[in-house]
């Protein structure tokens, strides 16, 4: 059961969750502003979820997705053998709920990592809504496919990457997308354990450390508890792409 969830009420929606990043992209892109009105009449209210707590469990049926307007979670799947398999960390800009839109239902949990604010959009109202305004389907496509190309990139990572080249995908996935929305790209704080980290990456704990610690030998980044800054943004994007340019998770 979903619990310490708050709703915020309110006539009309506030600009943050008018225009919410999806990825690097915007549903209100391209949308003229009597568009975007309209779309902000299908997200009446905000929902404040405490740390720890789950905002949707895998077995739930779809009702809305959710902006993220601030916070961080962590999703999860459970394997038929009981195993938990973590399968990312949505931010502040980003979407949740794209799971159960092919069988109406979740496939997966979503727990906050930290107090959180989100947006639920009623999906069968996005769908109607996104039928009458071409701009909104078009970045609803968008969004979708980033979801396949970051799934496609993580086998990516866990099949050919070793430990501290996924260190450094793990770090520059997390520099871009806070890059993208406005913060620093070199100096953040990571709201995940190390524990998720390496539950994310398929590494243990004590392999996470080893990693951390040689980009850290290397003079590539500095590391205290979970403040991270990143000292050569080249050297850390050369380990895993030589150089061609950022790599998305």
């Amino acid at each position: 059961m979903t619990a310490h969830l708050a709703a915020v009420p309110g006539s009309f929606l506030n600009a943050e969750c008018a225009f919410f990043n999806v990825g690097e992209l915007c549903l209100s892109l391209g949308m003229s502003v009597h568009d975007t009105d309209r779309l902000s009449t299908i997200i009446p209210q905000r929902l404040k979820i405490k740390k720890g707590a789950v905002l949707y469990r895998a077995g739930d049926p779809l009702r809305s997705l959710y902006a993220v307007r601030s916070g961080y979670f962590k999703t999860t799947i459970t394997s038929r053998d009981g195993r938990e398999r973590l399968i990312g960390f949505p931010m502040c800009g980003e979407l949740l709920g794209c799971d159960a839109i092919s069988n109406d239902r979740h496939e997966c949990d979503a727990m906050a990592l930290e107090d959180s604010e989100v947006c639920p959009i009623h999906f069968s109202q996005l769908e109607r809504l996104a039928r009458e305004l071409p701009s909104l389907q078009r970045n609803l496509n968008r969004a979708l496919s980033l979801e396949i190309v970051r799934d496609h990139e993580m086998l990516l990572i866990l099949g050919q990457l070793n430990a501290e080249e996924r260190m450094a995908a793990f770090l520059l996935d997390v520099s871009c997308r806070m890059a993208n929305r406005g913060y620093s790209g070199t100096a953040f704080v990571l709201r995940m354990s190390r524990e998720d980290i390496g539950g994310y990456l398929g590494m243990r704990l004590e392999t996470i450390c080893r990693a951390i610690g040689s980009l850290r030998s290397q003079g590539i980044v500095s590391v205290s508890g979970r403040a991270v800054e990143i000292l050569d943004l080249e050297r850390l994007r050369t380990l895993i792409t030589g150089g061609e340019g950022p790599m998305t998770l």
